[in-house]
């Protein structure tokens, strides 16, 4: 099985996990936006699964995380943005994108994140932010 869909907007990046005191105990949570963002993405993969369980195989994921491209750029360096001449190395990293991604698919698209044995993720700048996920169960 192959599942892929695109999330429209910018990317967003796993936030780092917060941490409070409630009655005199330190708790972990998921910063809002991160939960709202992998809340999206189950969303869009649920979708695309129309209904079938999760993957209960090894996977192959790919992610294309169009990033926006700078306003205040020249019509020449938006260009170069466009052609991949220039790559996007500022924040979100790649890296959580990924994870926020991975936690978005969990008990949707896959059973585990460690099913994932392959994967190819790139970010890049586009005049239209998205965010392009292809799941492939490998045989």
């Amino acid at each position: 099985m192959k599942v892929s869909f695109t999330i429209p907007g910018q990317p967003v990046a796993k936030g780092r996990a917060r941490i409070s005191i409630r009655g005199g105990h330190a708790i972990a949570y998921t910063p809002e936006k991160t939960r709202m963002y992998e809340n999206q993405v189950g969303a869009y993969a649920s979708q695309a699964m129309l209904g079938r369980p999760p993957m209960p195989r090894a996977v192959a994921v790919t992610i294309d995380a169009y990033m926006m491209i700078p306003q205040s750029w020249s019509k020449k360096k938006r260009q170069d943005a466009v052609e991949c001449k220039i790559w996007p190395t500022s924040r979100p990293d790649l890296d959580n994108i990924i994870k926020a991604v991975l936690d978005g698919i969990l008990r949707v698209a896959i059973v585990d994140d460690n099913q994932v044995v392959h994967l190819i993720a790139r970010q890049l700048y586009s005049e239209i932010p998205k965010l392009f996920i292809e799941i492939e169960e490998l045989q």
